[in-house]
């Protein structure tokens, strides 16, 4: 005869230090060899190639110099990996912050920009702390696929005008205006132009076909770039716009803040930081599917928030995880944070060595890159699925994808979250059932092969009735159950409502207990609970729902137990 001893360990709750503490640190802790190192070289290397057009024409899509893009790479990208709680992110400008960016360029200019960014790291630290991050992976999947698809149509359409080689003096912002402008200006298109973002695009695609781990966007660039030098083409490039790349970072410099400049940057600090929190998490979410590693969203958060502090500090912009670039830092073979630091080191050599080259850059040839991103960027095939699935998600998603396009990105954030939140609590208080046993008297009836169809307590004794809730109880649910319990007619000596199937009371649907629980009581009947988890028991309990005005039992059988003792008391 053998025993077995079970012993239960209660999980140590992590200290702030533990939450908190940088995944290069526990990389280092494991310990860290040449071999690890190389490794993220060569990671940070093929990351930087990537990087490097995408800063470029990300700024510039966004209504800034193309410095400001690579600033933020390696200012905002090497503190994303050295302060981030993933092992693998790669933080840098992204596509998604384009319509934001270029709204509030186009409003405040670049200071209001650097004053809200700033506050959004600021929020975003805050957020980190208060450990909000962990929330962050509530907000409803046809939400993220509405506003990333959004985002992806604008950056498409911001891109016509240097893809085409338009004369547009000032390029609004808004969707509809931008349009607008497009279709008055579209005369003026310039072969050369629309020759060269052909030729980006199609080397782009023609290399992801034939090799796809040659860095097809650098080399678009590149070729384009070559051919814009040495066949002197008339298209617009860096040079002729902004006048070339700086080889160096800036001196640190922040803009004088006053009340009123504070006051008018929160709703785009808010914004700000709402958007590169999703973003940043959702990369690293990204990063742990592909890797089997597990990253901490509130120490993420964290390293966002003192990151775009820096970034523009330091003369750049919104900074945040990048998806595309982080998984291609996970399929290069990355060991830690350390080839997201190198990444941005290489990027800032590249500066150093090759700033005069990018004289010769022509935008139409960035504009194919930025196409080619918007493309990959519409989740297509998950906006088609959504659309099929159900009229619920569908809502949400045509919701969030037309605020964003035509609105703002922040009301569609909400506006989709807010849907999203009254469908599901639309499905799970449709899930609630209730469930009601023989009462009184019942007809004989034939037994089946499976039995007599309920495994609920056969009730023989006349004038009681059992009934079972089934689902999580709350405030949606309240009104169907409550309705359900009204239409009981004649008042039985006991009433037993089992929990067993509960797993979940709110202080709303307790309350509403408590008032059936007194008609009940008003005309003779005792109220039994039975089979209420010890959550579910304080919330009834806190609601007043206690001796004498209900009894708890351990189970049905023990509640009809005691109603048949009490029976001849209560009779006399």
């Amino acid at each position: 005869m053998s025993t077995s001893t079970t012993i239960a360990t209660k999980r140590a709750t992590p200290s702030l230090a533990e939450l908190f503490t940088p995944k290069l640190v526990t990389v280092l802790r494991e310990g860290y060899g040449l071999a690890a190192l190389r490794a993220d070289a060569i990671a940070g290397l093929t990351v930087a190639i990537v990087a490097l057009p995408l800063s470029m024409a990300i700024a510039i899509g966004s209504g800034l110099s193309p410095e400001k893009g690579l600033f933020t790479a390696v200012v905002g990208g090497f503190l994303i990996s050295a302060l981030g709680g993933s092992r693998f992110q790669i933080g840098g400008p992204a596509g998604a912050f384009i319509v934001l960016i270029a709204s509030i360029v186009e409003r405040a200019g670049y200071e209001g920009l650097v004053i809200a960014t700033a506050m959004a790291g600021i929020i975003m630290i805050a957020a980190g702390y208060l450990r909000i991050g962990t929330y962050i992976k509530y907000i409803p999947f046809p939400v993220t696929v509405g506003f990333t698809t959004g985002i992806a149509v604008i950056i498409f359409a911001s891109q016509v005008k240097d893809m085409l080689g338009l004369d547009i003096a000032h390029e609004p912002a808004a969707l509809i205006p931008k349009i607008e402008a497009i279709a008055s200006a579209i005369g003026s298109i310039r072969p050369s132009t629309v020759f060269m973002s052909l030729l980006s695009i199609g080397i782009i695609l023609g290399i992801r076909r034939l090799r796809p781990n040659w860095p097809g966007m650098l080399i678009a660039v590149g070729v384009t770039a070559a051919l814009t030098a040495f066949l002197h083409l008339d298209v617009a490039t860096i040079g002729s716009r902004f006048g070339g790349v700086p080889r160096m970072l800036p001196a640190p410099a922040f803009p004088e803040i006053t009340l009123a400049k504070i006051q008018a940057a929160v709703p785009d600090a808010l914004s700000i930081a709402l958007l590169g929190a999703i973003e940043s998490l959702l990369s690293a979410v990204v990063a742990d599917g592909m890797s089997g590693r597990k990253h901490r969203s509130n120490c993420e958060l964290v390293a966002q928030g003192f990151a775009n502090c820096a970034a523009v500090v330091f003369g750049g912009m919104c900074v945040t995880g990048t998806i595309a670039r982080t998984a291609t830092n996970v399929r290069a073979g990355a060991y830690g944070p350390v080839s997201g630091m190198l990444h941005s080191v290489f990027v800032l050599l590249f500066m150093l060595v090759a700033a005069p080259l990018a004289i010769y850059i022509p935008l139409a040839g960035l504009g194919g890159v930025l196409a080619v991103v918007a493309w990959n960027m519409a989740e297509k095939r998950e906006f088609v699925s959504l659309i099929r699935s159900s009229r619920g998600d569908a809502a949400v998603l045509l919701a969030t994808f037309l605020l964003t396009i035509f609105v703002e990105l922040t009301i569609a954030i909400a506006v989709g979250v807010t849907l999203g939140a009254f469908l599901f609590l639309h499905r799970m208080a449709e899930a609630v059932e209730v469930e009601t046993g023989s009462v009184l008297i019942a007809d004989d009836q034939a037994d089946s092969a499976e039995g007599d169809g309920t495994d609920m307590p056969r009730v023989t004794d006349e004038g009681v009735m059992v009934y079972r809730i089934s689902g999580a109880f709350f405030f949606g649910a309240t009104a169907a159950v409550g309705s359900v319990l009204d239409r009981i007619g004649a008042q039985p000596k006991a009433f037993v409502l089992d929990f067993s199937e509960v797993p979940f009371v709110d202080s709303t649907a307790a309350k509403s207990l408590e008032g059936f629980a007194k008609k009940l009581n008003r005309a003779g009947t005792t109220v039994y609970f039975t089979s209420t988890s010890k959550h579910v028991r304080r919330t009834l309990l806190n609601a007043g729902l206690r001796r004498p005005l209900v009894l708890y039992a351990a189970g049905i059988e023990d509640a009809l137990a005691a109603a048949r003792e009490s029976a001849p008391t209560q009779a006399g």
